[in-house]
């Protein structure tokens, strides 16, 4: 059975619809940044989760072709996340100004996956799908201590589980941590064109420190 980053690892990608406190270790991803109104049919947000689905089932397939990835072994490509920032906001968002935001839309890499395997998987891409894959990145980005809660419901819906979220921040004695290198971080469980607005799942994560 294929190893889900989901299920082996719930207290990052399944808490429950109640804020708690997280550690979240180092991990690798593939990144793409950009900026624009993620509802946008044509921008950039939209192009770039096709460029990153592109290169992470380049590496998940690529045991089928000559291409061996040292350690590989057969996993659920995880879910698709996002940092979302605005110029000149500290610590918020404003979800009425959708066109001012900007992003770093990634997907998790198994930890076998080297910046070498990456590199091969976006010139791999390159060639067989006609792409310009310029834009993607290899990020290694360690999250640390974090406030999350499993988020049900529109986007646009997020500031209440957010009041919930930093509630739960201050009685624990922590204060906001989002920074030009720390974000506001969303991880989509639900897949929007197949799952009505009023159950979406989605993970939201703040960073934290001691207050």
């Amino acid at each position: 059975m294929a190893f889900d980053y989901k299920k082996e690892y719930k207290e990052f990608y399944m808490p429950k619809n109640k804020p708690s406190i997280v550690k979240i270790p180092k991990m690798n991803y593939i990144a793409v940044k950009g900026k624009g109104n993620p509802n946008q049919e044509d921008g950039e947000y939209k192009k770039s989760i096709g460029l990153l689905y592109a290169i992470a089932f380049t590496i998940k397939m690529s045991y089928k072709g000559d291409y061996k990835i040292e350690g590989y072994f057969d996993y659920v490509v995880p879910p698709l996340e996002g940092f979302w920032y605005q110029e000149g906001m500290k610590g918020t968002i404003d979800y009425n100004k959708k066109e001012s935001l900007e992003f770093i839309s990634l997907i998790r890499l198994p930890d076998f996956v080297t910046e070498k395997d990456f590199l091969w998987a976006k010139e791999e891409a390159t060639k067989k799908k006609n792409t310009d894959f310029s834009k993607v990145e290899f990020l290694t980005y360690e999250e640390g201590l974090c406030v999350q809660c499993m988020h049900i419901g529109s986007y646009d819906e997020e500031p209440k589980t957010l009041e919930l979220m930093h509630e739960l921040m201050k009685e624990e004695g922590y204060e906001m941590d989002i920074t030009e290198k720390r974000y506001h971080h969303e991880i989509y469980l639900s897949d929007p064109r197949r799952v009505s607005v009023d159950k979406l799942k989605t993970v939201i994560r703040h960073p934290i420190k001691k207050g």
